[in-house]
């Protein structure tokens, strides 16, 4: 199924519009240059100087930088010089809503680098947009747990990496599942091209997770938001496994992002529980001499299902994504191409495992939530 002109055409069009944000970085301006004028005193004071002061490879520093947000998007280094996609940064300050590009930072993400916007001073630390005076007041731990000092930093709402990865898989899933009902719109008979691929998906979801945890009568009701977090996981998940841009994100690794999944579900079956779901939270079928303890347990156990959620997808992806970097950092940590092939070899197997991962976990998801939905909508029988 081809999707229709004016879709591409609209695709062409955003792509054209943000080529401007995608530059190479100015080798007076950058954090290359901020980079080595920090790193000069402390070369000098080892007996370093010159090209003899390397940076050592910091594996920590590398996963920590993939599987983390970001302002930019990293693209490859030309001549030395980093080519970048710069993102807007969107921020709620003391002076109101201000908008400018993450370019202005060139590159800094240590605190160094100040930047001016209209009259107020910001700094940008581990990807923390700081208030300059403020960021100075605060110790190393306030610094590195930076993104809770509310009163050192402006709200910040800015389109990140993991932003701009959820809204283009938004809009692969909007286009992907309208081609999908064009298709049957024109074809009656039986499904062809990527209706015939998703439908055996959609069935799945249907006759293998809604039916049986949910029930024949009420599992139509639950079927779009189903089949809206499956393929939104899946493919987000899928995104994380590409290592180059505009893909690259690491979404569903997001502590945050996996939180705000696992709460919908809870206000989802929160809102569709019976009177017998709530029932048997507050008025468990035991003695009432028990219900001091019982009910609390009821409580935990209603708050511990979305938390299993919100921690199982984060930590399996977040974990697949360490081991694969572990792995490719081998050779730069026994620096011999001796080790490449072994480390290759491993690569390649951890990332087919991943791609089953990005299916299962997407399928696990599903199947829980289905599974708390239909505990909290079932019907029992009353004697």
């Amino acid at each position: 199924m081809v999707i229709s002109k004016k879709s591409l055409q609209f695709l062409l069009v955003t792509f054209l519009a943000c080529m401007p944000l995608v530059t190479f970085a100015n080798p007076t301006a950058d954090s290359l240059q901020n980079h080595t004028e920090n790193a000069a005193p402390a070369a000098e004071a080892h007996g370093e100087t010159g090209h003899s002061a390397e940076k050592e490879f910091n594996a920590t520093e590398l996963i920590n930088d993939h599987i983390g947000d970001s302002h930019e998007f990293h693209i490859a280094d030309y001549d030395g010089h980093p080519i970048t996609f710069y993102l807007p940064v969107i921020l709620w300050t003391n002076n109101g809503l201000e908008m400018f590009s993450s370019e202005q930072f060139h590159h800094d993400n240590e605190g160094h680098h100040i930047i001016d916007v209209n009259g107020q001073k910001l700094v940008r630390f581990n990807e923390v947009i700081f208030y300059a005076d403020k960021f100075e007041t605060l110790t190393e731990d306030q610094r590195k747990n930076g993104a809770f000092a509310f009163d050192a930093r402006p709200l910040d709402f800015s389109i990140t990496k993991n932003v701009f990865s959820m809204l283009m898989s938004a809009l692969v899933l909007f286009f992907l599942f309208l081609a999908v009902a064009r298709s049957y719109n024109k074809n009656k008979m039986a499904p062809k091209g990527i209706a015939g691929f998703l439908e055996p998906l959609v069935i799945f979801v249907r006759d293998e997770i809604a039916i049986p945890n949910i029930g024949t009568k009420k599992y139509a009701k639950y079927m779009p938001y189903l089949l809206t977090i499956f393929f939104f996981i899946w493919i987000n998940n899928l995104i994380g496994l590409i290592p180059f841009f505009p893909f690259s994100s690491n979404l569903t690794g997001n502590i945050f992002f996996t939180f705000v999944l696992a709460l919908i579900t809870f206000i989802v079956t929160s809102f569709s529980a019976n009177k017998d779901y709530w029932k048997h939270i507050f008025m468990p079928p035991v003695p009432k001499a028990l219900y001091p303890i019982m009910i609390p347990v009821e409580i935990i156990g209603m708050l511990t299902k979305p938390f299993a959620l919100m921690i199982r997808l984060f930590a399996n992806i977040t974990a697949g994504h360490i081991i694969i970097l572990s792995l490719v950092s081998l050779i730069f940590i026994f620096k011999t191409v001796a080790v490449a092939p072994i480390s290759g070899a491993f690569v390649l197997f951890m990332s087919v495992l991943e791609m089953l991962v990005a299916a299962l976990q997407a399928y696990v998801f599903t199947l829980l939530t289905a599974l708390f939905i239909g505990q909290a909508v079932a019907e029992h029988d009353h004697h």
